[in-house]
């Protein structure tokens, strides 16, 4: 847990229970009746619909652990793409982003986001 004042464009939170990646943020002044607002707009990672988050400054909000990890694309099957871990030769199947292209044998980045796996570059 991490205050939303601490939080940057670029930084991931949860909101709603998925994982985001915050796209803008902006911070109100404090008014005469309470504290200063902040609003953060964010992108689901895996879903990739658009959420948004109005709290105060000091709220806590949740911060999902995200590991970077390497591995090689071993086939492809239409928009499914098995990959090979390159540190623990884990087999898995991940879906190819709709604006990205990748050839068998190519050595990619997924993200690990709590067990849920994403396929995000080279």
């Amino acid at each position: 847990m991490v205050e939303i004042r601490t939080l940057k464009e670029g930084n991931y939170i949860k909101i709603d229970g998925e994982p985001c990646k915050i796209i803008s943020m902006s911070k109100g002044k404090t008014s005469k009746h309470g504290e200063a607002k902040a609003k953060v707009e964010a992108i689901g990672i895996f879903d990739g619909k658009k959420r948004m988050l109005v709290k105060p400054v000091t709220a806590n909000v949740e911060v999902p652990m995200i590991l970077k990890k390497k591995g090689q694309i071993v086939s492809i099957q239409g928009n499914i793409a098995q990959l090979m871990d390159l540190e623990t030769y884990e087999m898995f199947d991940l879906t190819i982003p709709s604006n990205k292209e990748f050839k068998e044998g190519e050595e990619v980045v997924y993200i690990d986001v709590e067990g849920k796996k994403a396929l995000i570059g080279k």
